[in-house]
């Protein structure tokens, strides 16, 4: 028996394109953190970048269930004495709606060297409009 290690030149990267209006934030997220990873390849190895590119369109008609909107909020530090903020959800939604989904893809990818290149693939838009046509994207259903 032999194991499998796939070479950099045997990656095949497709494009997937992602409607997000009316999707629930989390279920949405662990697709795309699966695409990122190439989880659903045959070739999946863990220790291999082996993911797809995804493009996610209509970012801001992202669904949060229950309270969420007023009581999810998200946390950082400046890095400066006294620099620690935080952001509501629903604040976040009129400022910068793509930042929301990237948290929960980004939060949801493991915790390693390959996180950074994999979130890299991720294209997130606001609006239904994107500029990725030349790589002709295939639509998923989700």
């Amino acid at each position: 028996m032999k194991t499998y290690w796939p070479k950099k030149e045997d990656i095949e990267r497709r494009w997937y394109l992602i409607d997000a209006k009316g999707k629930v934030l989390g279920r949405i997220a662990t697709k795309i953190a699966e695409l990122l990873m190439g989880k659903g390849k045959t070739t999946y190895t863990p220790s291999v970048d082996g993911g797809d590119f995804v493009v996610v369109v209509n970012a801001k008609d992202i669904v949060l269930t229950g309270k969420k909107w007023k009581q999810k909020t998200y946390y950082w530090h400046t890095g400066y004495p006294g620099g620690f903020r935080s952001v509501t959800a629903e604040k976040l939604r009129t400022e910068k709606p793509e930042e929301i989904l990237w948290q929960a893809v980004y939060g949801m990818l493991p915790k390693n060297k390959l996180r950074d290149h994999r979130i890299n693939r991720l294209k997130i838009y606001s609006t239904n409009e994107h500029p990725h046509i030349a790589q002709q994207p295939v639509l998923l259903n989700l």
